[in-house]
């Protein structure tokens, strides 16, 4: 989701949806979730970085909750010790440096967080002399780099995934639509990379101004050009608090629809449940971590904390998971990032996950269509990593 780039998004007001480790060498999780890995045996200093004391109740609320994550992940460690320090940044890059030096001098190993892109690119500055790296919650690449890792799911890895599966369907020519705004660009970018990759072929783009009236006059001109480039896809950057419940139900009004070209998504069309329902992604494909795991991690968190997590506390037990799995009893100083760009990577409760050389990460995701308003599991997230990464 596109919440993890930007501290706040424009809406379109009426039309839209309400928006509510494993070492991976070492074993694969069955039906635990205990993160604890064959190299334990150790402690480490961690801070925690979050964005608490901004004023905002939203902020206070995701602060709390990737603190409770990252605590239930230390639970579940064996033979290795974390010592977790919890430092606010109020949402304020300048805050966020400062946190981050003064984590450093209390003895910070590695800096977990922050949430917000501008604040992980100015605590990873501000740190970077001291050789400490930050495992950022932000999901956003042009952050990505140095000692700046992002945890979040980013588009490249998304679309990757579903444009490889659409080329095995024989529904590679794909054409792509997306808005006229920044993350609608990002997402462009990432599909025709994607889809390249995969060796399918972008027969076509089609775009709308991020607004009512854009989506309305485009979506005609959308569905002339999806038919005379012959698209067996249509690849959406629409997310479900913006231009999805529209721009869906609109190309199928004009008679593009699930029988015609299979509608692709590049965000979780499942959050909130109730995109589930729009009558437009019927048939849709979209791809999410793998449910079986999160499923797990949601009923713990709910049992310890009596409250379900925030969307995006599950990334804190990931990076605890993968930081406990790297632990030795023989650390000293920072933990080294060709530890944390192992090519066997780690298991979280988002799945398989590991960290490359350029900051961004790799997921192994599964593909899940809507049918009926469920969502149901076509091609399952994958258990292992095959290769060295990409």
């Amino acid at each position: 989701m596109l919440s993890v780039l930007h501290r706040a998004r424009k809406s379109l007001g009426h039309i839209a949806v309400a928006a509510a480790a494993f070492a991976l060498s070492a074993c694969v999780p069955g039906a635990g979730l205990s993160p604890a890995g064959g190299n334990g045996s150790g402690r480490v200093q961690v801070a925690l970085l979050v964005p608490a004391d901004s004023g905002q109740a939203s902020d206070a609320v995701l602060a709390k909750s990737l603190e409770n994550a990252a605590r239930l992940a230390m639970s579940d460690l064996q033979n290795v010790q974390v010592d977790l320090r919890v430092y606010n940044t109020a949402g304020s890059p300048a805050q966020a440096a400062a946190q981050a030096k003064q984590a450093v001098a209390d003895g910070a190993q590695v800096i977990l967080g922050p949430v917000f892109a501008q604040e992980a690119n100015a605590a990873g500055v501000a740190v970077a002399p001291t050789g400490v790296n930050v495992l950022s919650f932000s999901n956003n690449p042009d952050i990505a780099g140095n000692n700046v890792f992002v945890l979040g799911p980013t588009f490249d890895n998304t679309a990757k995934r579903l444009a490889a599966f659409a080329v095995r369907q024989g529904k590679g020519k794909i054409m792509i639509v997306h808005d006229r705004n920044t993350a609608g660009e990002l997402g462009r970018g990432a599909i025709d990379r994607g889809v390249r990759a995969a060796g399918g072929s972008v027969v076509g783009v089609g775009s709308y101004e991020f607004s009512q009236n854009g989506v309305v006059s485009a979506a005609p001109t959308i569905v002339k050009m999806a038919r005379e480039t012959g698209a067996q896809s249509i690849f959406l950057t629409a997310d479900s608090s913006g231009a999805l419940p529209l721009v869906s139900q609109l190309l199928a009004d004009n008679g593009l629809n699930a029988q015609t070209a299979q509608f692709i998504g590049l965000t979780r069309w499942d959050i909130p449940s109730a995109t589930l329902g729009l009558p437009g992604v019927q048939g849709g494909w979209f791809a999410m971590p793998d449910p079986a795991l999160y499923a797990q991690f949601q009923n713990r968190y709910s049992a310890a904390y009596g409250e379900a997590p925030h969307p995006i506390a599950s990334l804190a037990y990931d990076g605890i998971a993968a930081i406990g799995a790297l632990s030795r009893s023989s650390l000293k100083g920072p933990l080294a990032k060709t530890d944390l760009t192992q090519g066997a990577g780690f298991v979280g409760v988002n799945g398989i996950f590991r960290l490359r050389e350029d900051g961004q990460n790799e997921r192994g995701l599964a593909v899940a269509q809507i049918k009926g308003g469920q969502a149901t599991i076509i091609d399952s997230a994958p258990r292992s990593f095959s290769g060295p990464g990409f």
